[in-house]
């Protein structure tokens, strides 16, 4: 079993009950899917687009699913139908897979990283985060890239309150300041 999924199950269920007063396990928040977007709009030709494709691939484990654009906007020069990002959306195994990633390896090798924003969360405990570049995961180490590019990771819990989905994440070891 996976080392987060098993420090949630022996110490975060009962930092979690003990704190908020849950009487059963099945009330403790828990984190549901962590959903993973880059934004692909500026990228004209479609080699570079399968190429940011590719690396999302290799960073997630999953093949991305592509978005089109809903509607033309002369101004961002898109058209309606046009490919201008990717999302994936993880789940189990390969969820706590990538959360370990993202704690253990990927934040530290963030430059000038002191810690998530309090502000990062959403009032439903929800954890959104931009990286600037995709270089940090161990999975690019080596790789020849041409470009760099963002994402956003967003993780989603099911605790009702900010205040929750804090401690839940902190308990979990994310790198959160104190407020």
């Amino acid at each position: 079993m996976n080392d987060v999924r098993q420090k949630y199950m022996k110490e975060v269920i009962p930092a979690m009950q003990a704190t908020f007063g849950y009487k059963n396990v099945m009330a403790v928040p828990r984190i549901l899917k962590v959903g993973i977007n880059i934004g692909v709009g500026r990228l004209r030709e479609e080699k570079e687009r399968d190429e940011v494709a590719r690396y999302l691939a290799r960073i997630t484990g999953q093949k991305p699913a592509s978005r089109a654009a809903k509607k033309a906007i002369a101004a961002f020069k898109t058209r309606q139908g046009m490919i201008i990002g990717y999302q994936v959306t993880l789940r189990g195994t390969r969820m706590y897979d990538f959360i370990a990633r993202l704690i253990h390896a990927a934040l530290p090798r963030t430059r000038d990283f002191q810690g998530l924003e309090p502000s990062s969360f959403d009032q439903k405990g929800n954890l959104t985060i931009g990286i600037k570049e995709h270089i940090i995961f161990p999975e690019m180490i080596g790789e020849d890239y041409r470009f760099l590019f963002g994402l956003e990771i967003t993780v989603v819990t099911s605790a009702k309150t900010k205040k929750e989905g804090m401690e839940l994440l902190r308990l979990m070891g994310f790198p959160i300041k104190a407020s």
